[in-house]
Order: structure tokens, then sequence, then C-alpha cells
């Protein structure tokens, strides 16, 4: 028993257990990080500030080109492999895109359909009640016209005389005031023809008055030339007609001693623009914009009646 005691003994003497060593600090590591950093940003303000001095065929720009034209495959391997995804990415968007866009104009078709569907309700009752009174009326658009599509031959002279001339006469059944228009709206009135060819005078002269009405607000007015170039107004609005922008003006068909009208009821002639009024004037400020271009009229539509028109007492 003793003699195992000091061989144990022996053992622990000779054999010596390492030392566990200390790790290095977090903080020590943290200041290393942040000097790497620092560094490598001020070594890229220095590039970069040499690469700006230097001129393009410098010794830097030289790397930049050659490290272009290395990594050059890389970006464009790396830009067909993205592709695909992109695609897709667009094409889920454009369905989302497409599905709101449908969604949105079936409801305005809906809307649409309503609106026509009461059109024709109040047309045909406005028939009946017409027949039950025996109601004598004047030429209706379009319904009691003949259309005379013609080419304009002669543009305006100037500025000061909005007046052209059209392929069509008197051979054609137009007469002296008939209306001409486009598909847009109202373009003005025959005031001189012979038999193959008519005059016609722009709602833009300065001589032109239109007895019109806002259907929005039942407000009826004169569209007639204001004082910008080509600018029309709706004159003769009381102030206390809630006329807005984006309202629609029509012929209002009127055939009074003051302000005779030669052009049927509900031919479109624009939109009202902007609306205005001041304490001292008497009537509104009313802006509009018409539906036609008169800047570039290559084809009319005269209005020839079917029905004689009664002359006004």
């Amino acid at each position: 028993m003793p003699r195992n005691r000091s061989s144990s003994a022996v053992l622990d003497a000779t054999v010596s257990r390492p030392r566990p060593q200390p790790f290095p600090s977090r903080s020590r590591s943290a200041l290393k990080r942040r000097v790497v950093v620092g560094a490598l940003v001020l070594v890229s303000l220095v590039l970069i500030t040499i690469s700006f001095r230097e001129p393009t065929s410098g010794p830097l720009h030289s790397v930049e080109a050659a490290g272009a034209t290395v990594l050059r495959p890389f970006e464009v391997g790396a830009e067909r492999i993205a592709r695909p995804f992109e695609d897709v990415y667009g094409w889920f968007r454009g369905l989302v895109h497409a599905r709101r866009e449908n969604n949105r104009l079936r409801l305005e078709v809906d809307q649409l359909r309503q609106r026509v569907i009461q059109a024709e309700s109040a047309e045909q009752q406005n028939l009946n009640f017409r027949a039950l009174l025996r109601f004598i009326d004047g030429p209706r658009f379009p319904h009691d016209y003949s259309p005379v599509n013609a080419r304009v031959i002669s543009e305006p002279p100037s500025e000061f005389d909005q007046r052209v001339v059209i392929s069509a006469g008197s051979d054609n059944g137009i007469v002296r005031d008939t209306p001409v228009v486009t598909q847009d709206g109202l373009v003005g009135r025959v005031t001189d023809l012979t038999g193959t060819a008519a005059q016609v005078t722009l709602i833009t002269d300065d001589e032109s008055a239109v007895p019109a009405i806002d259907q929005q607000t039942g407000a009826t007015g004169l569209v007639r030339l204001g004082q910008g170039q080509g600018q029309l107004i709706l004159d003769r609005v009381s102030k206390d007609k809630d006329v807005r922008p984006g309202d629609r003006i029509v012929t209002a068909g009127t055939r009074s001693k003051q302000y005779p009208s030669l052009f049927p009821r509900g031919i479109p002639v624009g939109y009202v623009g902007s609306v205005g009024q001041t304490d001292t004037a008497v009537f509104k400020a009313i802006q509009v914009q018409a539906y036609v271009n008169f800047g570039s009229l290559d084809a009319v539509t005269a209005l020839v009646t079917k029905k004689q028109v009664p002359k006004a007492p």
C-alpha cells in the first residue's frame, strides 16, 4: 500500500497540466473592426478623389476599365439570371393592374348602361307626351337633318377673319345659315355660298354668337369670342347659376328676337374650363374650351334640315 501512494505522488509531480489560454476581449475585437472599416473608408475616399482629379488616361482609370472588363461577364450572367424573375414580377404586376382596371371599367359600363336605359325611357316618354299634346317643334339634332359631308378647301385668311370654304354648296341642298359640325361638335354656319362651294363662319369669329346652355345646371348664355386669341367664353350668365369647370355646353336652340339661334338644340360646343366672378361685374366670367380643334379642320358636315324652319316673328 505505501508503494502505491508513492507512485501516484511521482506521477502527479512529473505530469504538468496545461493552463487555459485567455480569450481576447470583445472590446478589443470591436476596436479592430472599427479601425479596419475606417481605413477602408479612408482608402475609398482617397481613390475617389484621385479618380476625379486624374485624366481619363491615368493609371487608376486603366485599373477601373480592366476591372470592369473582367467583371463584365459576371454582370451579364447576373442580368440573364435575374431577367426571368423580373419578367415574372412584371407579369404579376400587370395582371393585378389589369384586374383593377377591368373592375373599374365594368363599373363604368354598368353606370353608362343605366344612364342609357334612363335616357331611352325619358326620350320615349317625351315622344309620347309630344304626341298627346300635338306639340309642334322645330328641327331636332340629329334626327331631322341630312348630313352633307364636305372637304375644307380654304383655311381662315387671318386670325381676325375666321372663315373657311367647303367643297359643297347649293347644289347639295345647303342654304344660308346651315349649321356645320364635325364629329366633335359645332364648327359654325354657312354665311355665303355658290352652287359648288360654301363659306362657313366659325364660332371663333368675333361676330359669331351662339345661344348655348349648360347641360348640368340649365344656365343659358352666349358662346362668343373672348379677349384671348381663339378663346371662347359663355357670356351673360347670371351669378346665381352654379356653373362649374367640366360642365358640358351645348347649343340652346332658341329663336328669340334678341338672340336668334340658327342651330338646333343639343349640338356639343365645349366644356367649361374656368369660372370666375367679381363684385362689380354683372355676369359670371366663364371660359369655354371648344371640343373642335379649329386649327386642324379637314372635313366637316353640313346639316341640311328635313323640316321647314319657321321664321321668328
